[in-house]
């Protein structure tokens, strides 16, 4: 293969920041990986990191979006999902007690995911989750 050939394909959206808008990207991630093992932990966690970014980010303002990318390789799908930020933490991983109400949802996101990555920029937040296609050491098969 040539070194700058990819076999990985990638795909995005951007989304009014309305909470209905996360159902559309749940089928969006759906459809794209139609017949793929991992389509069910992607559709989950697409639908947690778009609701963080419409509940807790200016992209559920007026006016506001979300942006979702999908790149798909023989190794690794890749799940990210950037806000309009306007919050002055960047999104962290918690792990909460049963008992909490709120906070679990990138303690979820991790539990599923093989790797969570957080990138914090002056236009927003990105959290990219990654689900390998095959059990590597320290992650788990989905």
């Amino acid at each position: 293969m040539h070194e700058y050939t990819s076999t990985a394909r990638v795909w995005g959206l951007t989304c009014p920041g309305f909470p209905e808008e996360v159902s559309r990207a749940r089928r969006w991630t759906r459809d794209i990986l139609r017949g793929s093992p991992l389509a069910e932990d992607a559709e989950l966690i697409v639908s947690e990191l778009s609701a963080n970014a419409i509940l807790h980010t200016a992209s559920g303002k007026e006016s506001g979006s979300f942006h979702l990318a999908l790149a798909v390789s023989p190794q690794v799908v890749a799940l990210s999902v950037t806000d309009d930020g306007g919050t002055g933490a960047a999104p962290k991983v918690e792990h909460q007690d049963e008992d909490a109400e709120h906070g679990r949802g990138l303690g979820m996101v991790s539990a599923i995911a093989h790797r969570v990555v957080v990138h914090d920029s002056q236009g927003g937040h990105t959290v990219t989750a990654e689900l390998f296609t095959d059990a590597r050491p320290g992650g788990h098969a989905c």
